[in-house]
């Protein structure tokens, strides 16, 4: 049985504004099922906290649930939640046979978490998952560099390059942001 994937994440941090967009498109096999898919949350912990998720939507979203266990436990430290994340996903019998994967930021951090057990920080402020990642974060980084557009809108415009290119993405994308320029 094929299962469900939600395709792609950006998120991208400019001069102290933090953005996360997540196309709309979910997919079953090769057939659209959704465009209008939210695959990006604001969770108010803390100071704020970005999340959005690509892979499989059922295994995102326990995921997703997880980390939110593990934030509020953590007071809102998001690179302690999100390393108590990945090794319970490493660790625990179910979870670890779960496909997909986190982008999680907050004002000063982006972070991707990988049933790998990784916890990565880019080292340019630019991160993407999912089929459309690789062109969203070549988009972005381009945009980052040679434009003067903010953080939501290169975050944006990001997923719509994507979905020109990658039949998994959609070019119709939710974005959220935190912070002020």
């Amino acid at each position: 049985m094929e299962s469900m994937h939600g395709t792609t994440i950006v998120a991208v941090r400019k001069n102290g504004v933090t953005a996360l967009a997540g196309d709309g498109q979910v997919t079953l096999g090769q057939t659209i099922m959704k465009i209008g898919a939210v695959k990006v949350r604001r969770l108010e912990v803390g100071g704020g906290v970005l999340v959005g998720f690509a892979g499989a939507v059922a295994d995102a979203l326990t995921l997703l649930e997880k980390f939110e266990g593990a934030l509020q436990a953590a007071k809102g430290n998001l690179q302690r939640a999100a390393v108590d994340t990945v090794k319970l996903w490493r660790t625990d019998r179910v979870l670890r046979n779960l496909e997909a994967m986190l982008v999680v930021a907050d004002r000063d951090t982006l972070l991707l978490l990988s049933g790998n057990g990784e916890v990565l920080t880019p080292d340019e402020p630019v991160l993407a998952v999912g089929s459309g990642g690789a062109y969203a974060l070549s988009a972005a980084k381009a945009l980052l560099r040679h434009s003067g557009l903010s953080a939501p809108e290169i975050a944006q415009e990001a997923i719509r390059i994507a979905g020109e290119v990658d039949l998994y993405t959609s070019g119709n994308p939710t974005v959220y942001s935190l912070g002020e320029a």
